[in-house]
């Protein structure tokens, strides 16, 4: 009676909500295993269990006020972490049949998110054969018994939610030494209490986890600062996107693809989630990809409503452009404020300001969120439909593998229609309360060093090539607050690499993704890096590999899962949703690039097999023929590119920054790094400077062109 009394009380207090189901007998050994987010955790899952477990306790809390005078309330065994006998005492509270609970962490976090794991529990569930039942307790680390320091205040009746998942078993890992074991049996649970972490977080639409995260720090909080330096709050933000997704709603169908040309800045991220609300799908156009590349876009996702803004056109020097622009209509948002009468204002002041959940319309999680474009880098861009579900699933993917909160300040460059700039580099931070600031454009190389200093930013986004040039202009101090530099969307350099440890003695994060997966499906992390990969695939993201005939390593990656898209709009096929599908079937996207996956789990990517060249019956890396003219020109771009060649197939043709590279200098360095002659490009193109798209990769498509052009010139 009283544990019902006190279960009423909690659901009361804490506003919790329970989710999942215990099984309906448990195994002779089980071990519970929770994250630690609160002093409230132990008498939470006390309350919540119909069984009464014991609890492993450190010695250290054991004797510290309160707890010394409170463990008599519960079944406990106090052991010392220090001590050889500690595993022991863990193993006979194991083995006496009744279920034991421990937090793995062993200590509560600091940052909302999952700390390090201590080896002595998945050492303990491997060694007994137990089973894992695992909890996930998400809400009270932002409370008055947690131990985060959020910069709002905390929560008095936080609101709780506790999942239990499926229980598995922990095999014992093979190794030399028990140390060795233990080390990998900690890995191990660590992976799955990752996974258990992105299984707990709840499905819902785009703008309801917004309002969450409002609920949860406050319309008072600044979250959102660009480069006209005035912070916006939560408030604020919400108010925005109430009034222009009711002014675009004046112009456009619920369910209808509406076109966004907008520049990293406060009001795109408010437009955005106005749309979201009013359930339109916004379509991000690529401003860099030129008029060509912009009414291809417009054209494949049927749009005919182009939002923009009349002073970034001016500054982006675009307006031409976009004039030139055909079957749209283009609307800036200067020109909407008169349409927002009287009746709007009432209807925003005093009615959806205070209930933006009722306004909004209700969305499946299933549902088209956004439509983002390929580079276009290897012909024309197709659109991406992404789902709301597909984009918070990735963000909490990131979320369950590296630890970032509140105390964090992003500062993304990358644009928004670029994927890794829009999940990773705006919805992240906005949706779980880490400050956010955002910069027009990463090509300002001496002046992003600058700003990451000005503004104390700790999170940093950009490419390999972004990484690069920023380390040139950089002073040793300007990122002296960063914790996580995270390179994406193309191979990190190897020298690149290297300049950032030396110079500022940070440590790269390489990732890898595309557009297709919303677009994160490796990282490495603080806890599991290895130089040269990119990470361990995300959880929740299952992979295959398909070998290729002639490849004599690596095979193509495959994968499926929550994170990834509804599927491609094709310009042959305008506004026709072409779902992902490869040779394993329906829902599995094939990624295009070759990767060798280690037995740890660790992903290295070899090459597209798009960037293949057949030269005499054998298949030629792309990317070794611009390694052999990096190691004869270094530190000038180059790039390869091919054309048909009617005796040997296909004919190797490189472009270069380095004036007067020769074949013979190719050669030379072929021998010295002990590759095939056949690598060796037959043609060279000297410019004075290699076309690039606005992520900063090579135009191969435009290169393509360019060597078919000059090929066509010398036969004549």
């Amino acid at each position: 009676m009283i544990k019902l009394l006190a279960r009423v009380l909690v659901r009361i207090l804490f506003r919790l909500s329970y989710h999942g189901e215990l099984p309906a007998q448990l195994p002779e050994r089980t071990l519970i295993v929770a994250n630690h987010q609160s002093f409230f955790d132990g008498i939470l899952l006390g309350i919540l269990f119909p069984f009464r477990p014991t609890w492993i306790v450190h010695t250290t809390i054991a004797r510290k006020f309160p707890f010394k005078y409170l463990l008599w309330l519960i079944d406990y065994v106090v052991v010392d972490a220090a001590s050889p006998l500690a595993m022991k005492a863990m193993v006979h509270a194991i083995e006496a049949g009744k279920p034991v609970a421990i937090f793995p962490e062993g200590r509560i976090t600091v940052t909302g998110s999952l700390m390090k794991m201590y080896d002595g529990p998945a050492f303990l569930a491997a060694k007994t054969g137990a089973w894992l039942l695992p909890v996930y307790i998400d809400g009270p680390a932002h409370s008055y018994y947690g131990r985060t320091r959020p910069p709002y205040p905390k929560k008095l009746r936080p609101r709780v939610r506790v999942t239990v998942l499926p229980m598995r078993q922990l095999a014992m890992p093979e190794g030399r030494t028990g140390r060795e074991r233990r080390r990998k049996a900690s890995e191990q649970l660590r992976c799955y209490f990752e996974e258990w972490c992105f299984r707990a977080q709840p499905v819902q639409g785009l703008y309801d986890a917004f309002l969450d995260a409002v609920a949860l720090h406050g319309r008072g909080y600044r979250i959102l600062e660009d480069i006209r330096f005035t912070p916006e709050s939560y408030g604020h933000l919400v108010k925005a996107s109430l009034a222009l997704g009711r002014l675009a709603g004046k112009l456009t169908r619920e369910g209808e693809t509406v076109g966004v040309l907008m520049p990293n800045a406060g009001p795109t991220v408010s437009l955005l989630f106005g749309l979201f609300a009013t359930r339109r799908i916004p379509a991000l156009l690529n401003y860099t990809s030129g008029v060509d590349g912009m009414q291809s876009a417009l054209e494949t996702a049927q749009i005919r409503v182009l939002l923009t803004s009349r002073t970034f056109l001016e500054k982006a020097r675009l307006t031409a452009k976009v004039a030139q622009l055909r079957g749209v209509r283009v609307v800036p948002l200067e020109d909407l404020r008169p349409m927002f009468g009287l009746g709007d204002k009432l209807w925003l002041l005093l009615w959806a300001l205070w209930n933006p959940r009722r306004v909004r319309r209700p969305v499946r999680p299933e549902e088209a969120a956004i439509v983002l474009f390929t580079s276009g880098s290897e012909g024309k861009p197709k659109g991406v439909v992404l789902s709301h579900a597909n984009i918070l699933s990735n963000i909490e993917q990131f979320r369950a593998v590296i630890e970032f909160s509140n105390r964090d300040k992003f500062f993304t460059a990358l644009p928004m229609f670029h994927s890794f700039g829009l999940t990773a580099g705006t919805l992240t931070p906005i949706l779980h309360g880490a400050r956010l600031f955002l910069y027009p454009s990463p090509l300002h190389y001496r002046l992003v060093p600058e700003m990451v200093y000005d503004r104390d930013a700790t999170v940093l986004f950009g490419t390999g090539t972004f990484l690069g040039h920023y380390a040139r202009f950089a002073h040793p101090y300007d990122f002296y607050n960063v914790r996580y530099a995270i390179c994406g969307a193309e191979r990190l350099a190897p020298e690149v690499r290297q300049v950032w440890m030396e110079k500022f003695g940070l440590r790269i994060i390489e990732g890898y993704g595309s557009t297709e997966c919303s677009p994160v499906i490796s990282v490495n992390t603080p806890l599991f890096c290895r130089l040269g990969t990119v990470g361990r695939i995300l959880p929740g993201l299952e992979h295959r590999l398909a070998p290729v005939e002639g490849l004599a390593r690596g095979a193509v990656l495959h994968v499926r899962g929550p994170n990834v898209m509804l599927g491609y709009l094709k310009h042959d096929q305008p506004g026709v949703l072409q779902p992902p599908c490869s040779e394993f079937g329906q829902g599995w996207y094939d990624t295009g690039d070759v990767v060798e996956i280690d037995a740890q789990g660790y992903v290295t990517i070899l090459e597209r097999v798009k960037r293949f060249a057949k030269v005499a019956g054998e298949m030629v890396s792309l990317e070794v023929v611009e390694r052999i003219a990096a190691a004869a020109a270094p530190g000038k771009a180059h790039a390869a590119s091919m054309v048909a060649d009617g005796r040997r197939g296909e004919m190797i043709v490189l472009f270069t920054e380095a004036r007067g590279l020769r074949r013979e200098d190719l050669m030379e360095a072929a021998r010295r790094l002990g590759l095939p002659e056949v690598a060796v490009a037959r043609r060279i193109h000297c410019l004075d400077k290699l076309p690039r798209l606005g992520s900063g990769k090579f135009d191969y498509l435009a290169l393509k062109t360019m060597a078919q052009e000059a090929e066509a010139s010398r036969a004549e």
